[in-house]
C-alpha cells in the first residue's frame, strides 16, 4: 500500500452533512470520499492550465489562411465521399 499521511480540515457544518449523506449512501469512507474530491479537483485544474496553454499557443502562432484553405479543401473531400442523407 502506498504510504499515506493522515490531515485534519475544517469545514462547515453543511458541507459535513452533505460528505455524511454521501459516504452513507455510497458505503464509502470520509477518506475515500475527501481522496476522490482532491483528485478530482486536481485533474480539472490540470486540464484548465493545458487548455490555457493551448490557447496562448494559438493565440501566439495562429494557422496562417493557407492553412485554413487546405482544411477546407481535405473536409470538403472527406465529407463528399460519404453516403449522406
Amino acid at each position: 500500500m502506498p504510504k499515506v499521511a493522515k490531515i485534519a480540515i475544517s469545514l462547515p457544518e453543511e458541507v459535513l452533512a452533505a460528505v455524511e449523506r454521501e459516504r452513507k449512501e455510497s458505503g464509502e469512507t470520509r477518506s475515500r470520499i475527501f481522496r476522490r474530491a482532491v483528485e478530482l479537483l486536481l485533474r480539472q485544474q490540470k486540464e484548465r492550465e493545458i487548455s490555457e496553454q493551448y490557447i496562448r499557443a494559438y493565440q501566439q502562432l495562429p494557422e496562417t489562411d493557407e492553412e485554413i484553405s487546405a482544411a477546407r479543401l481535405s473536409a470538403s473531400a472527406v465529407l463528399g465521399e460519404g453516403p449522406w442523407q
